[in-house]
This record gives structure tokens, C-alpha cells and sequence, in this order.
């Protein structure tokens, strides 16, 4: 059977450890709470339980809070080197590890209703309006989808109680209901809107029921129609977020005969600009939902609570220069408009608009490798982000013919206070991670390295990418770094789930419907701690404008070939060789490709008396086919001399 990962923790004792002390005890009840365990061993390192970067501040935030410790006194760094209960317990105790935080000074509400954009905001708007303002074929490039379905046949949602506590969660949260526009100085601005107009306008469009027919294809249209309206958004009047509720035909019977009752068939989707909302914002978002649809009253406002609009504010008065030191020291020699030699079908000329249309790809890993990939980040004291971003190099370096100095994009949380935790918003920072790799090391001295300059980023994750750009001469159009994402995303237990007053909805997923390529060369990996199987997985997302789907999915196929490389030879049998030998040793060549190349190598062609002759011409071949193009004439000259 498949191994069940919600019942383990992977750690290298069986024995149990409690806590022994006062430290300890709080910190694991901490921990128990964050993870939703009953009990966890102290020895237990926080990424085999599945932790990341965004369960390390919150559980900083809460050891600042519950400790009441001083503003230096903790380093996030330290709770990453030190993963455990019992290591979390000591540092808390001795507090000796003294760094410079973001945490000065307490933010309060600043009771504004207007002020200048995040710098988060300013970048989506900004590249919405620039990058892709010529797309036709998908109008919303920044659109973030939440379809939801009942589970049971037996529950049933009130639209009326729902539209009424989609309300009050935009009444609550001011970010929601801002407009975002250019002012007459050309600064970009947020004005928040007054409650009232969401009370009073009970025909906005923000709220509407269509109709949904019977067919899977119909309604697959339907919901691609919603999601490429012109209209759908208008960011200069507030409209940043909708909720569609799509309804089957009544005729059948099948449904309750109250109008106002949605049932297992019908659909629930929300589409939210992501000017004003992020990954994490979606469990504060359901939370709320949940609490205003079952109490259907308003949900309770404090005056003193910190809106989106007070970060922004706080955001641009804050002493940046210590982060302006580490990006310009960081990105010192490396030349940023160096284009990645990637196997592209099509080259984009410097002024040509993006389309959005992608090409993708997806991998399923089996059970074997999931198992190796957690146990080597277990062991490693890595989390998955880490583990990934060191696959993710090294596969560029092979696809490169082996560039060592590489510079990628990928994005951070950045809710680095705990004033942001509870907080709808935009709060991702897009960031460059470069790294100067060494054909010659390892696979686990990369690791080692990556770990390394992710602990380094992490603390001047804050610093936006208008300002790096800016201390450098740059714009954000054409810098080929910008053009190659890696994200990390791990999928809780209940993130997939909304329950409304005891009705269970699940999420539906909606890649196939509302997938867009904001940029040319995208890696998502994706850990679902909550499946049956094949817990991980991970995703091309590509621009059709260079790379054909055929590209991309020989791409995949390479990558999965690489990870097998790395971790089936973890087994017993074979020790920890391929971790062991250089990144330049490992191979990208499919199996059925060097079968081909050795036989038109080594095995006689009746009727070709020059076989030389055969193999540069096969040599010729590979260089014009889509899914060898990139591979030397070296490697075949490799498997021909042994």
C-alpha cells in the first residue's frame, strides 16, 4: 500500500521524546496547534512534519508574543539551522543569537482611507497594464480563482445567507474594496472605499447567478467566459473581487424547490484580483466566510484594526538600507540582461507583447521518490522549498550546457511581522536568487548552498524589487531573470476545504480553465500532504509565444529523469552515490534517446557503407529536433568513446 504521511514523522528514533521543561512544554504545545497534532516528538525536525518558510515566522511571531521576547533577542535564521523543539526551546531560553529585525517599533492603525499603492500592488498593476496590454486571448492575466462544489447530496447553502457574509467579509477588510488607480502626478494610489456602497449596492455585479447547463464542456466554457471578462475587474473603482454562483437547471427536479437553496451540483467561484490578494490570504478569506455565514450577522469590526492600506503606508517609511547593502553586494558583477540559453522553438524580439497563452506540463512522482525527496529534506534539516530550488539549478545548469552563474526568480511570503499574519492582501515580493554553482560539487554540496543563500535572502525579503532594479539602473521590462519562476507550494490538510455552517464544500481545481503564463520559463512544485498517493508533483508553466506544448513536455520528461537520478539511487542498495558525484556527471538524456543514439552508433545500417556518415547526419538531426536540439555533439562523441 501506499505510505501514509499523516501518521509519521519522519525522524530517525521511534522513541517518543516529551517535553521536560517549561520552554519545551509551550513550545510544543505551539507547535501541536500550528500543525494540528496531538503530540509530537521533540527530537522531531519541523520540516518532516511538512514546515516552510511561512510556518518559521509565524512560529516567531508566537514565540516574540508568548515569550515576550525582545526585538533582537531571536533570529529566524537560527529557528531554520535549529529545527526542533528542544533546539526552538534552548534558543528561546538563552536568547543569544542577536540580529537586525524589521520589528522596531509596534504598528497601529492609522485610520487612512488613502495613501500610495504597496509596492506589491504597484508591481501587478504595473505589469498588467504593461507587459500584457495587448492580450487578447485571456483579458484577466492577474485573476485568482476559487470554485467550490457541496459534497453531500443531503446539504444545501443559502445564496441569500452567502451573499450576505461575502459582504461582510468585504466590509471588514478595507483592501477589498479599494480602488487602485494613477493620480494626476502619475503616482499609483489606493482610496478605500466607505462601507456604505457595499451595503446599499445590493444589484452589484460583484454577486451574481448564471445559469449552468448539464454538459461538463458547457460549463468548462462557461467558467473560461468568466474568468476572460473585459469586465470582470475595475481596479479604479474598487471592483477587485466577485463571487458567481453558477446554478444547474431547475427543470430536471433533481434540486430543492426553494430558490434561494444551492445543492451538491451547483457551483460557488470566486475571482479575486491579485492586487489585493495572495496564497495566503485564501484561509483568512475562508475563515471569515465561515464565521459570517453561520453567525449571518456582520462581522465584528475593530477601529484599531490594521488594514492592508496602514502596511503600505508603514512599507515606504521603513529603513531599507541595510537590504540595499545586501541586493546590490548580492547582485555585484552578474549581468542581468544576459538572456538563459534555454531550448525556446522561438526567439521574442525585445519589443513584442506577451500573449499570456502557455504551454504546460505536469509530473506525478511515484511514492518512491516522494518518500526520498521528504527523507532527504528530513535529514538535511532543508524545507521543500530549499530541496526544490537546488532540483531546479541543476537542471538549469544541465539545460544550459552547464552556465554556472545563474539568476532565477522566485517569490517569498513576506509576511514578516505578526501585525500581517491575519491580513487580506497583497504582500509577495518577487525576488532574484543567484547562485555561482561548481561543476565539480555534489548534489548535497548544492544543497548545502542553496540552504545557505535562502537563509541569506530571507532577511531582506522585504526589499522590493522597484527598489533593487532601481539601485541598479534597471526597468522590469526585458530583464531575462524576471522571465524564469520557481515557486514552492505546500497544500495543507483543510486548504482545500470551506464549511459553512456545517456544510463541507470542496475546492475544484481550475488550471486547466484559467492557465496563463505571466512568465516565459516557470517550475511549480507542489506538495499535497492531504492526497492518498503521489504526493508530490510539480508543473511547467511556459510561454506558447517561445516554447511548443511538445517542448515543454520533454522538458518535464528530462526533469523527472534527473530527480530519478538523484533520489531512487538514494536506496540502500546503491548509498548515497549519485548525491555524491558532480552535477556535471548527471544526465538529462532520456533512456530511449541514447538507446537510439547507440544503435544508429554501433549497430551496422544495411545498405549505408559510410556509417560516419550516418552519425553526422544523426548528429545534424539532433541538433534541429525539438527534443534533443540542446545536447552537444560532445555527448554523442561521449558514448561513442566508451
Amino acid at each position: 500500500p501506499p505510505p501514509d504521511f499523516s501518521s509519521i514523522h519522519l525522524t530517525n528514533h521511534d522513541e517518543l521524546l516529551l517535553p521536560k521543561n517549561e520552554s519545551e512544554i509551550t513550545v510544543h504545545h505551539i507547535w501541536c496547534e500550528i500543525f494540528k497534532q496531538k503530540q509530537i516528538s521533540t527530537d522531531t525536525g519541523i520540516f518532516s512534519l511538512g514546515g516552510h518558510s511561512l510556518v518559521i515566522m509565524q512560529l516567531f511571531h508566537r514565540y516574540k508574543t508568548q515569550f515576550h521576547l525582545k526585538t533582537n533577542s531571536l533570529s529566524i535564521s537560527s529557528l531554520f539551522q535549529h529545527p526542533t523543539i528542544i533546539d526552538h526551546a534552548q534558543l528561546i531560553q538563552q536568547s543569544i543569537n542577536i540580529i537586525h529585525t524589521l520589528d522596531d517599533y509596534s504598528w497601529f492603525s492609522l485610520y487612512t482611507i488613502k495613501a500610495k499603492s504597496s509596492f506589491a500592488q504597484e508591481r501587478i498593476f504595473l505589469d498588467e497594464q504593461i507587459r500584457f496590454s495587448s492580450t487578447d486571448n485571456n483579458t484577466n492575466m492577474y485573476v485568482i480563482p476559487l470554485m467550490y462544489h457541496i459534497l453531500s447530496m443531503n446539504d444545501h447553502i443559502s445564496i441569500s445567507r452567502l451573499q450576505h457574509a461575502f459582504q461582510s467579509v468585504i466590509l471588514k477588510h478595507q483592501v477589498l474594496r479599494t480602488a487602485i488607480h494613477l493620480d494626476m502626478n502619475g503616482v499609483l494610489v489606493q482610496n478605500c472605499l466607505a462601507a456604505n456602497t457595499i451595503i446599499n449596492d445590493k444589484k452589484s455585479s460583484r454577486f451574481s447567478i448564471i445559469n449552468l447547463p448539464d454538459e461538463e464542456h458547457e460549463q468548462n466554457e462557461i467558467v473560461k467566459k468568466i474568468l476572460s471578462q473585459s469586465n470582470l475587474f475595475d481596479l479604479s473603482k474598487g471592483h477587485v473581487i466577485n463571487c458567481h454562483i453558477l446554478r444547474r437547471d431547475q427543470s430536471n427536479g433533481s434540486l430543492p424547490e426553494n430558490n434561494d437553496l444551492l445543492s451538491k451540483d451547483d457551483l460557488i467561484l470566486f475571482t479575486i484580483h491579485h492586487a489585493c490578494f495572495d496564497g495566503a490570504s485564501r484561509s483568512i478569506f475562508t475563515h471569515d466566510l465561515s464565521l459570517a455565514y453561520q453567525s449571518n450577522e456582520l462581522l465584528p469590526i475593530d477601529d484599531n484594526f490594521l488594514q492592508y492600506i496602514d502596511y503600505s503606508v508603514y512599507e515606504h517609511i521603513m529603513n531599507m538600507a541595510l537590504s540595499q547593502e545586501f541586493w546590490l553586494s548580492e547582485l555585484k558583477g552578474y549581468n542581468l540582461s544576459r538572456q538563459l540559453s534555454l531550448p525556446v522553438d522561438r526567439q521574442r524580439s525585445s519589443t513584442e507583447q506577451r500573449s499570456g497563452l502557455a504551454s504546460t506540463a505536469q509530473i506525478t512522482f511515484d511514492d518512491e521518490i516522494c518518500t526520498s525527496f521528504l527523507n532527504y529534506a528530513s535529514s538535511h534539516h532543508l524545507t521543500l522549498f530549499q530541496l526544490g530550488l537546488s532540483i531546479f539549478y541543476v537542471f538549469l545548469f544541465k539545460l544550459s550546457h552547464g552556465e554556472t552563474d545563474l539568476c532565477i526568480s522566485s517569490i517569498n511570503a513576506n509576511r514578516y511581522r505578526s501585525e500581517l499574519v491575519n491580513m487580506i492582501g497583497m504582500f509577495v515580493s518577487t525576488l532574484p536568487y543567484r547562485v555561482e554553482l561548481d561543476p565539480q560539487w555534489s548534489f548535497d554540496e548544492v544543497v548545502k548552498y542553496v540552504q545557505e543563500k535562502c537563509l541569506s535572502i530571507l532577511q531582506h525579503s522585504h526589499y522590493p524589487l522597484q527598489h533593487i532594479l532601481s539601485d541598479l539602473y534597471l526597468t522590469q521590462s526585458n530583464l531575462s531573470f524576471l522571465e524564469t519562476m520557481f515557486d514552492f507550494i505546500t497544500v495543507s490538510k483543510d486548504v482545500n476545504y470551506l464549511s459553512l455552517n456545517g456544510v463541507s464544500l470542496e475546492q475544484i481545481s481550475l488550471h486547466e480553465s484559467c492557465e496563463m503564463a505571466k512568465f516565459d520559463f516557470s517550475l511549480t512544485f507542489i506538495y499535497n500532504s492531504s492526497s492518498d498517493d503521489n504526493h508530490l508533483s510539480c508543473s511547467f508553466v511556459c510561454s506558447r509565444d517561445l516554447l511548443n506544448e511538445r517542448t515543454v513536455i520533454t522538458l518535464s520528461q528530462r526533469l523527472k529523469y534527473l530527480c530519478e537520478q538523484i533520489f531512487l539511487s538514494n536506496s540502500i542498495e546503491k548509498s548515497d552515490y549519485t548525491c555524491s558525484i558532480s552535477i556535471s556527471q548527471l544526465n538529462l538524456i532520456l533512456l530511449d534517446e541514447m538507446k537510439q543514439m547507440r544503435d544508429i552508433m554501433f549497430c551496422p545500417q544495411r545498405n549505408i557503407t559510410n556509417e560516419g556518415h550516418a552519425l553526422q547526419k544523426y548528429v545534424l538531426t539532433c541538433n534541429n529536433n525539438l527534443s534533443t536540439k540542446y545536447f552537444k555533439i560532445e555527448s554523442l562523441m561521449d558514448i561513442w568513446r566508451s
